[in-house]
């Protein structure tokens, strides 16, 4: 099956800027979803998919839209991996590092540690008075507990922290910059010897991460696939738990009240971050290469088009969420995309969910008193393919 770069017979053109998108994609999904919902956009090489129920249809059909795309970035990036395969390799894979990051895995097994993690970075900053949320405390914590969870011991926080940036911005580097490359392929080769020597040292002692789980899975998996998945891994693990912490906790020190009663209901925290990830998404779009000829939002796309899933418009859909591009916890519940859908929903997703908030946000929110945001701040959104916060300046009374 060959990539197809040209647009399908009857699909829109539409000319978007990447600068532009990446200061705030979310007024040209509006115009997409309501003029062009499936349209072929030249400087990403791709048509864009953009409402919710086109994109849900296309998660529902792996065997039409394939995740293995042709000469994708994230492959560039990290080599052959779970992501961009399709069943039943994926399924293989899948069934291979996922075990340790079940729901009864993360409570069991790892949550202690992720709250001690917590405390720390907060025992670090407490008396200062202010910080940047990002850099001093979201960023560690990801990066240090997924070090934990993956079973990297020989890789720091900062190493995972930097890692993830690097092929990050490899995975969604459209505009081919040679210095993102080089940095990308600086962090692999780092990945891929960390990850060589942590699987000889599991294969003599099991510890319940991840690569332990691959390395004793019931169908073999070769160091190499360990590798490559860990990067994969590295790469959402850390923009995600991070991302939803710093924009969840922006938006609701913008909104008092609804903060006032978060505080007072401790089990809302899940809806803050359920809402947090639905109005701001972690990660925006993934590609997709079609299998066959297909009809989708009024196009019909030959085989090998190629097509990217954007599901943080898909989260804006105002057919599916009233007054979506507003923050609000009180909104009826419908099922958002922010972790995918199908074969390939977020491995991750419970990790996330738990760090972030049955930990971080109220620790967080009880211990540094009077908590707010610092007006002068550039404390802004950035990212199409990823977005979040670039930081997130705050002071509060110091003990």
């Amino acid at each position: 099956m060959s990539a197809l770069t040209t647009a399908a017979p009857g699909a829109a053109v539409v000319d978007l800027d990447l600068a532009k998108l990446r200061r705030d994609p979310y007024p040209a999904y509006a115009e997409l979803r309501r003029t062009a919902p499936l349209a072929w956009v030249p400087s990403i090489g791709r048509h864009l998919l953009t409402r919710y129920e086109d994109i849900v249809r296309a998660e529902k059909l792996p065997e039409v839209f394939s995740s293995r795309e042709q000469g994708s970035l994230l492959l560039r990036t990290v080599g052959p991996n779970m992501l961009r395969e399709d069943d039943p390799e994926h399924r293989r894979l899948r069934a291979a590092a996922e075990p340790p990051t079940r729901p009864r895995q993360v409570r069991d097994l790892w949550a202690d540690a992720f709250e001690r993690t917590a405390h720390e970075l907060l025992d670090r900053i407490e008396g200062r008075g202010e910080a940047d949320l990002i850099a001093d405390f979201a960023e560690p914590l990801a990066a240090a507990n997924l070090a934990l969870v993956l079973g990297l011991r020989n890789a720091s926080a900062d190493d995972i922290a930097d890692w993830s940036r690097a092929m990050m911005a490899g995975n969604g580097n459209y505009a081919d910059d040679p210095d993102v490359w080089l940095r990308a392929e600086q962090a692999t080769r780092a990945i891929e010897e960390a990850v060589a020597e942590r699987a000889e040292a599991v294969r003599r002692e099991p510890d319940g991460s991840v690569i332990s789980s691959m390395v004793h899975a019931a169908e073999p998996v070769e160091v190499a696939e360990i590798q490559n998945n860990v990067k994969v891994i590295i790469g959402g693990g850390v923009n995600e738990p991070r991302d939803v912490f710093g924009v969840g906790a922006w938006a609701l020190l913008q909104r008092p009240e609804t903060l006032g009663k978060v505080l007072k209901d401790p089990a809302s925290w899940k809806r803050v971050f359920e809402e947090t990830a639905r109005w701001i998404s972690p990660i925006g779009m993934y590609p997709r290469q079609l299998t066959e000829d297909y009809e989708i939002a009024g196009v019909t796309l030959p085989a090998g088009s190629r097509v990217a899933l954007v599901i943080a418009s898909g989260n804006r859909d105002e057919s599916v969420f009233e007054r979506a591009d507003e923050f609000d916890l009180d909104r009826p519940h419908r099922p958002h995309l922010a972790f995918g859908g199908g074969p390939h929903f977020c491995m991750g997703a419970w990790v996330a969910r738990h760090e972030v908030s049955a930990i971080a946000w109220p620790l967080v929110f009880s211990r540094l008193k009077g908590l707010r945001l610092v007006a002068d701040q550039d404390d802004r959104m950035d990212g199409w393919v990823f977005r979040g916060l670039t930081s997130l300046h705050v002071t509060w009374q110091a003990p």
